[in-house]
């Protein structure tokens, strides 16, 4: 009998059914099974001794519809985890996905023959364009790729230098992200950063920098459009038509609004220069929570004051534009006070006092804050009760007018003096359109070559009658206003240039 039990157990079949019926599956017995029991029952029968005649007959037992055969508890148990052990197969890869098609050696012989004919095979920074478009890289890669190789000590880059490290990097990082990444975070790439440098890398971490961290991962670059507007500066011969990151128009415009708050120029700006911006829109308390240091890095503004350009650079998108994410993130910082994750009525009660105040002090009668509590609840619909996220404010859609609301008076009134229906016909609006920073990147750019050409223009005494004269082309006009633009640019620059020298 045992003899049996055991060669019933070891049977895969009668395993794999064991296994289901553990997992609270039907059990369903195969046929051969019950072929083999009904025989095993017949030996058994036979095999039974004779009882005596006075011995009465035990009552037949009903022959089982579908026996249950025995299962060990410990054996059934290291069948199942037997069967649930599953090979998962990999699918974190943090250099990017290895192509198996990819052929190394092609792309290593197109970089050597482009080597070739470069004089001594040595590239400067300029001919490393060509190397990298070589290498399948756009073009504006090319500084990066002769920093990583060295070239900034020798002034030129080496073919077998670079073909060594291209070959290291290609079998270590497998997609532009990472490639790039590792390009850029040699130890021994230095870099002297001119002003408008420091703009162009502000903007690009404050679009791809998603975590505040102050350091941009392969991941976040996947995920932002940043190599592609990279790779478009090449095909495009004017770059302000690209507003992301690189546009001089926008360097422009945020550089005069620093300098007009600087008044010493010295490439700092106090609390009291900064609540000036915009004739003091903002509110004090609002200014006080950005020197607190929640939206800022590094040690300069909470111990001595004073707010930098870089940090000038996120107070303005972020000011101009409350639609943005990144925006969203950096006034849910200021207003949460106390840094718990949530925007409690105390807070909002605390910073729309001053705007109730201000209020009063311009003749303007202010709404209760019970009132105005019922409208921005009915404007944001917080999942909880009682308290603001920073994920209801992002999904509503209106996080610019909350905003507003509560600590940029200006902004405020203009709000309530909307149409609300246009209002909601704008969120409602899924069409690509400009952002709220482009559009007003291009008006004050505007505002500012207008200025910039008057200024000129009675400086040199050029006012004569404009009714014997005829007036100038539009073309005339911008060409103009571009070189006045450029020559007061390059004023300022030097002089700061040569503050930070000091």
């Amino acid at each position: 009998m045992m003899i049996k039990e055991t060669s019933l157990r070891r049977d895969p079949d009668l395993r794999g059914e064991l296994a289901f019926l553990a997992r609270g599956c039907d059990f369903v017995l195969p046929s051969r099974f019950k072929k083999r029991l009904k025989s095993f029952q017949q030996t058994q029968i036979q095999n039974k001794p004779e009882k005596k005649p006075g011995t009465p007959l035990p009552p037949p037992a009903p022959f089982p519809s579908s026996p249950r055969p025995p299962s060990p508890v410990p054996h059934v148990n290291n069948v199942v985890s037997a069967t649930l052990s599953i090979n998962i197969p990999r699918f974190y890869f943090p250099e990017g996905l290895p192509d198996a098609c990819s052929n190394h050696e092609q792309t290593l012989s197109r970089i050597e023959a482009a080597f070739m004919d470069i004089e001594d095979q040595k590239a400067d920074v300029y001919e490393m364009g060509k190397i990298a478009k070589a290498c399948g890289c756009p073009l504006y890669w090319k500084a990066p790729m002769f920093r990583a190789a060295g070239g900034e000590r020798t002034g030129f880059v080496s073919a077998q230098s670079f073909i060594t490290i291209w070959r290291k990097l290609l079998s270590n990082h497998h997609d532009d992200a990472s490639k790039f990444i590792c390009l850029l975070a040699k130890p021994s790439c230095k870099m002297t950063l001119d002003i408008i440098t420091k703009l162009v890398i502000q903007r690009i971490f404050y679009t791809v920098n998603r975590s505040w961290s102050g350091k941009i991962t392969a991941t976040e670059i996947r995920k932002s459009n940043f190599l592609q507007t990279l790779a478009l500066l090449e095909e495009e011969e004017d770059i302000n038509q690209i507003t992301d990151y690189f546009s001089y128009e926008h360097f422009y415009v945020i550089y005069c609004k620093f300098w007009e708050l600087d008044s010493d120029h010295d490439l700092y700006i106090s609390q009291a220069d900064l609540s000036r911006y915009n004739d003091q829109a903002s509110s004090n308390r609002i200014i006080e929570r950005i020197f607190s240091g929640a939206v800022t890095r590094g040690k300069t503004v909470q111990k001595e004051g004073r707010m930098s350009y870089a940090d000038f650079v996120w107070f303005l998108i972020s000011e101009e534009d409350k639609r943005n994410p990144t925006s969203i993130e950096y006034w849910f910082r200021c207003m949460d006070v106390d840094g718990d994750g949530v925007l409690s009525m105390y807070e909002l009660e605390y910073f729309y006092e001053e705007q109730c105040e201000r209020m009063e002090a311009m003749g303007i009668e202010p709404l209760p804050f019970h009132d105005l509590l019922c409208q921005m609840l009915d404007l944001v619909k917080p999942a909880s009760d009682g308290k603001i996220t920073l994920r209801d404010l992002k999904r509503c859609r209106m996080a610019h007018i909350f905003y507003d609301t509560f600590f940029n008076l200006e902004k405020y009134l203009d709000h309530e003096q909307r149409d609300p229906f246009a209002v909601q016909k704008d969120v409602e609006n899924d069409s690509p359109e400009p952002s709220d920073w482009d559009r007003f990147a291009a008006e004050e750019y505007e505002t500012l070559v207008a200025e910039e050409s008057a200024q000129a223009q009675f400086q040199e005494g050029s006012f004569e009658d404009y009714e014997t004269e005829e007036p100038p082309s539009p073309s005339e006009i911008g060409n103009k206003g571009n070189k006045i633009v450029t020559s007061s640019l390059s004023e300022k620059c030097g002089k700061l240039q040569s503050v930070d020298e000091e």
